[in-house]
Formats: structure tokens, C-alpha cells, sequence
């Protein structure tokens, strides 16, 4: 049986997959406070009192406006902690899932990414992640790295609870129409994730992990609204008006395009992913229950 240590079990991601984990070995789940990333001289510690077969680590500094303050932390959490995992496990002879981000990207291209076109992060959180996967890739271990975006769940800070909350409290809503990408439910990444191990034989390198489609945070804010009105989460369901992204300023430039191309992760692991506004009904589905 395997030895699964998966990290940052109290966030979105990591919460669903210590549960989608479960059959495929023995899971050991740490939080924060028991391998707290910020911390690189406990990191190894803790691996090698572990003793994984896979190591995988959802746990991220996530704050992307205030990592424009935060830098030297965003740094250590998703740059340098991402390298130690990796030289431990390279030590083990273990496998590595790291899970990074759109924000690699710039935003500039017309179509969706692919795992080779060129970076360029235009923020302090994506210059971080992008540190993360490039620290894996000098470290050579055996790695694979899941490029997702714009994830929600039921847990956590996610737009979909800020929606949620605002169209509760207001009559009207006011989102960002014109930046793309592709709605991911946590769920989705982590079950992909267990999949992809399950089936694993002997693949690495960088994959891309959305929702299938693509919309933009006003297409999904007003799917949000209207699908949790009509499951009865939503006692009203207000309009939702398109905004610029000038009109909506933030301490913090994000990709006008955050599309992700998952075609390799789908040939290579025999998956298919589903559409968002699909995963967006099971998720608020999942809320009634």
C-alpha cells in the first residue's frame, strides 16, 4: 500500500482530496499547523519522519492582492517550500503533485494556454507560483504539476461564497465581464488528481486541470445567481451588471485570458473533464444535501 503525504488539508483543495485520496493508500494528512510551509527547516523533517511513496501539496499562499505586500512570504510558501518537497522527494524516490496556476500566463494570448507556450506573470503571486514549478524542475524529482484556475468550493474564500453572500445581501451585482477562463470546482481537481495516480505510469512534467467551456466572472456570477435561486439556495436572485476591469480597480493586475488547454492531461491520463456550469450545478447541488 501506498503512503500518500498530502499537505494543506483545510483548504479548498486539499480538503476534497483527502477524500479522494483514500483508496488509492495510506493518507497521511497534515494542516497547517503540523507542516506549516512557510517554515523550509521542518519541511524536511517531517517528510523524512513520513517516509511517502507520493507526496502531494495543494497548500499555497493564495492571497493574490496581498502578495503585493507580502512578497517575501508568498515567496517562501509557494517558491521555496515547492523545491524542499521536491529535493525530499527526489531523496525518497517519491512522487510530487504540486498544483499551480493560470497566473503564470500573462493573460495576452487569444486562445487558450498550452503547457509549453511562454510564461510571464504580471503579479507578486504568480511570479511565486511560477517559482514553485520552476524550483521542482531544477530539484528532478519525479513531478507532476497541475495548472489550474479560478477555483471554487463550498468551503473557504472562493467567488462563488462571495456571490453567494453578496446576492443574498443586495439588489444588484456588479462583476468583471471581461476576463476569461474556466470555473473549477475543487472537487473536479481533486478527483482528476486521484485519477491521474491511479493511472499513473510513469508520466510528468506540467498538465493543465480546468473545467471544460470558459466564461467570465460575470457569465459566472449571473450561472451562480440564477442556479442557486432556482436549487433554492437563494431566496432572490438579483441582476448582475457587466463592469470593465477599469471600473473594478485592484491592488493587483490579473490575466485578461486564464484559459487553460487540458487536451494532454485528457490524452495522457484517458480523462475527460466535464463543462463548469455542469460542476457548478453538482457543487450547489451538493449544498442542499
Amino acid at each position: 500500500m501506498k503512503r500518500i503525504l498530502l499537505t494543506g488539508i483545510h483548504g479548498q483543495v486539499g480538503r476534497e482530496l483527502q477524500r479522494a485520496l483514500q483508496p488509492l493508500g495510506e493518507v497521511v494528512a497534515l494542516d497547517r499547523a503540523a507542516l506549516e510551509l512557510a517554515q523550509p527547516e521542518r519541511i524536511r523533517d517531517i517528510v523524512r519522519t513520513v517516509g511517502p511513496d507520493v507526496i502531494v501539496n495543494p497548500a499555497a499562499y493564495t492571497a493574490v492582492d496581498q502578495a503585493e505586500n507580502e512578497a517575501e512570504l508568498a515567496f517562501s510558501i509557494n517558491g521555496t517550500a515547492p523545491g524542499i518537497l521536491a529535493e525530499e522527494a527526489r531523496r525518497l524516490d517519491a512522487l510530487l503533485v504540486h498544483y499551480s496556476t493560470d497566473y503564470v500566463f500573462d493573460g495576452a494570448k487569444p486562445a487558450p494556454y498550452r503547457e509549453d507556450d511562454p510564461v510571464g506573470p504580471i503579479n507578486s503571486y504568480g511570479r511565486s507560483k511560477l517559482a514553485g514549478e520552476l524550483a521542482i524542475e531544477a530539484a528532478g524529482c519525479r513531478h507532476l504539476i497541475f495548472r489550474t484556475c479560478w477555483v471554487y468550493g463550498l468551503r473557504g474564500r472562493n467567488f462563488l461564497r462571495t456571490m453567494l453572500r453578496l446576492a443574498a445581501e443586495r439588489d444588484e451585482l456588479a462583476v468583471v465581464a471581461d476576463q476569461l477562463g474556466a470555473p473549477t470546482w475543487a472537487r473536479l481537481i481533486a478527483e482528476a488528481t486521484a485519477l491521474a495516480l491511479a493511472r499513473h505510469a510513469g508520466q510528468q512534467g506540467i498538465y493543465h486541470l480546468a473545467a471544460a467551456g470558459a466564461t467570465s466572472w460575470h457569465g459566472f456570477a449571473a450561472a451562480i445567481v440564477d442556479r442557486a435561486h432556482q436549487t433554492g439556495l437563494l431566496a432572490k436572485a438579483p441582476p448582475v451588471r457587466r463592469l470593465a476591469s477599469a471600473e473594478y480597480p485592484t491592488p493587483t493586475r490579473r490575466p485578461a485570458n486564464s484559459r487553460l488547454d487540458c487536451a494532454r492531461l485528457e490524452q495522457d491520463f484517458g480523462l475527460r473533464l466535464p463543462d463548469w456550469e455542469t460542476q457548478l450545478q453538482l457543487c450547489l447541488d451538493d449544498a442542499t444535501q
